[in-house]
């Protein structure tokens, strides 16, 4: 079983990806989604965190065989930098939101030195715009950032084309259309159900595919 098709899977069998299309989720910015994703949980199910740090840390081998140091986003990636970077015996660290207040005001936690070479390690892309600007902060820390890897993107073209006009690559250990095919194969959805899913992932804000 090839990587994306595993880890799909491993999702759907834990909910922390979940299709409900007939009673739309609400997101915080108010788009209607039929799906539901919490990676999260990946960290409390053994064998699917087994599964998915073994896959970031061939990605990474795979993808970015240079990479000097993992950098998690804060939080959601901080996790899994931290068990990727104990598999692969690198240094790892983490970005937070914002400078904290106190003591040394740092916004990057763990050390970092201008020049190294750094893959940042996020769960899951939609938009692109926080893991972007976790890699700004890198790069104004001097650091060359090689690239991303993530459990789960959704491929919108928001988000593509952010990551494009930033100049940065993201390697996914699975996506939108893999885990929709394989919802509708295990008849967690039906099968009428992908092309309204992916109407949804093309267009959030067209709520047409809801009917």
């Amino acid at each position: 079983m090839d990587l994306k098709t595993l880890i799909a899977k491993d999702l759907l069998s834990i909910k922390a990806v979940f299709f409900r299309p007939e009673q739309p989720f609400t997101w915080a910015s108010g788009i209607k989604s039929p799906v539901y994703c919490d990676n999260r949980l990946t960290l409390t199910a053994p064998k699917v965190r087994t599964d998915v740090e073994n896959g970031l840390a061939e990605l990474i081998k795979a993808n970015y065989p240079d990479a000097e140091v993992l950098m998690g986003t804060s939080t959601a990636g901080i996790a899994h930098a931290a068990i990727t970077a104990h598999i692969l015996g690198m240094p790892m660290g983490y970005v937070r939101s914002g400078a904290k207040d106190h003591g040394r005001q740092n916004q990057i936690e763990g050390k970092l030195e201008a020049g190294q070479k750094v893959v940042v390690v996020e769960d899951l892309i939609s938009t692109g715009g926080s893991v972007i600007e976790v890699v700004n902060v890198l790069r104004e820390a001097g650091a060359e950032v090689l690239g991303i890897v993530s459990i789960f993107t959704y491929g919108m073209k928001k988000g593509l084309v952010r990551l494009a006009e930033a100049d940065v690559k993201n390697v996914s250990l699975t996506d939108f259309d893999h885990i929709a095919e394989v919802a509708a194969e295990e008849g967690y959805i039906a099968k009428e159900d992908i092309a309204r899913l992916i109407a949804f992932r093309n267009n959030p804000s067209d709520e047409s595919w809801i009917k």
